[in-house]
């Protein structure tokens, strides 16, 4: 039987595949733009007829409709290792619980600890040789289709194929249904514009970064804008080894910034999930200077400190006077979750010259218009991601700070050196109460 028999033997309509799923089940979505939209409806359609029905995604940016059609969580239970924006607004109504994660653990929990009854997930079509390109969402996916009891794959007419190193596929044996069908364009993740306080946290973040070096830049307005200051600077022959590739890349490839030739693999970028613009996902598209892993390598510490002069560019919520850092809580609300910061905050420092950097706006405005300091005297239930002692460098709009290897009276200095004018004096009598200020 060729390979193409074979697809025609599994290739069945959505409501068929979703038979598969029984009560009781553990059914995976993977990740970002794997999310299989046809499989979902037709599982949601489902719903007199299923309970507790326990769904794991991250990243996603819906609408889910097994989650929308079940406001009670009687037939299905949904889960997220990390929250997209949508997701957030999933958990504040209480239908989406958060799982904390490590992502270069992700795999790991999979193969050690996890049930998987059914997988689903959206894949790029079929090559001549019976391959199926898990194209965005590489970086978690193949160990939950290893681990699952059943594979149906969704083909996306307008997934990205990205070439990879090992895990990026999937063979048509190892499937037990195929669905087709029409699908919207893919979604956008759109980057909220740049304020000044980002230009100016980038202004003290650029002069850390020479040419040569290896960037992981996060999610968000900051490092975007990193991205482009960097294309319009002096700095060259930069490489990319990141758990996600966003536009900024992008902009600096055009900018011929983006060489990749001192990374893991030379002459190509690293990478474990892709999402971002539609241009991103044109330039991704079977090039040879873009490869995907599964985050267990990508973000592994042991990897990432093997590239010299790397820097990792990350955001925060909030840091108390101690160095601890919260990344994806407010308070006891979820936001969005650990990710990779912990593996690039442990990476990049073991790196020859290698930095790690926080970054955050030193201060909001609520609704109401009243502002508040990031940095705070000490947490009251915001989840921690980065344990102070860990705290490397710290980024506001008023300057860099270097927390390692400082004392407890020098923490506090430096902290309360990048906070907002008005809360420095009240965060000074803070730091004498709490007995760390000298």
């Amino acid at each position: 039987m060729t390979v193409y028999q074979e697809y025609q033997q599994k290739l069945c309509t959505p409501e068929q595949a979703v038979k598969a799923v029984k009560s009781g089940d553990w059914v995976d979505y993977t990740t970002n733009l794997g999310f299989p939209p046809l499989l979902d409806a037709a599982l949601a359609a489902r719903k007199e007829e299923l309970t507790d029905v326990k769904i794991r995604g991250n990243l996603i940016f819906g609408p889910i409709r097994t989650v929308e059609c079940d406001p009670e969580r009687t037939h299905f239970i949904y889960n997220s290792w990390h929250c997209s924006a949508y997701e957030r607004a999933l958990a504040d109504k209480g239908l989406c619980s958060y799982i904390p994660m490590l992502f270069r653990a992700n795999s790991w929990y999979y193969q050690n600890f996890l049930t998987v009854n059914v997988a689903m997930m959206s894949v790029a079509p079929m090559d001549q040789h019976g391959f199926f390109n898990l194209s965005c969402a590489t970086g978690v996916a193949r160990a939950i289709l290893k681990k699952a009891d059943i594979v149906i794959l969704e083909v996306n007419e307008h997934l990205p194929r990205i070439l990879g190193g090992f895990d990026e596929t999937i063979h048509i044996s190892e499937v037990d249904y195929v669905v087709e069908g029409e699908h919207d364009p893919l979604p956008q993740f759109p980057v909220a514009p740049a304020g000044p306080e980002d230009k100016a946290i980038a202004e003290h973040l650029i002069p850390h970064i020479q040419s040569g070096s290896v960037l992981q830049l996060g999610i968000g307005a900051m490092p975007n804008v990193v991205g482009a200051m960097l294309a319009q600077s002096d700095i060259r022959d930069l490489s990319m080894h990141t758990e996600l590739c966003g536009d900024a890349y992008l902009r600096l490839y055009e900018a011929g910034k983006l060489t990749n030739r001192h990374g893991r693999l030379p002459g190509r970028g690293l990478t474990g999930i892709v999402f971002g613009s539609q241009a991103l996902y044109d330039w991704v598209d079977d090039n040879p200077c873009v490869a995907i892993a599964p985050l267990s390598y990508v973000n592994d510490v042991r990897t990432i400190a093997q590239n010299e002069n790397m820097i990792s560019v990350n955001n925060c919520i909030a840091v108390d006077l101690y160095g601890q850092i919260s990344s994806e809580s407010a308070g006891l609300r979820q936001i969005s979750g650990t990710g990779g910061q912990l593996d690039y905050v442990t990476g990049a420092p073991m790196a020859p010259g290698g930095k790690a950097f926080i970054c955050m706006t030193s201060s909001y405005v609520d609704k109401k218009g009243v502002r508040h300091s990031r940095i705070l005297p000490y947490f009251g239930g915001d989840i921690i991601t980065t344990p102070r002692t860990q705290a490397f460098w710290i980024v506001t709009e008023f300057g860099a700070v270097n927390l390692a290897g400082a004392s407890a009276w020098e923490r506090a200095e430096k902290l309360i050196s990048v906070a907002h004018p008005d809360f420095k004096q009240e965060l000074e009598e803070a730091a004498k109460k709490q007995k760390i200020w000298r």
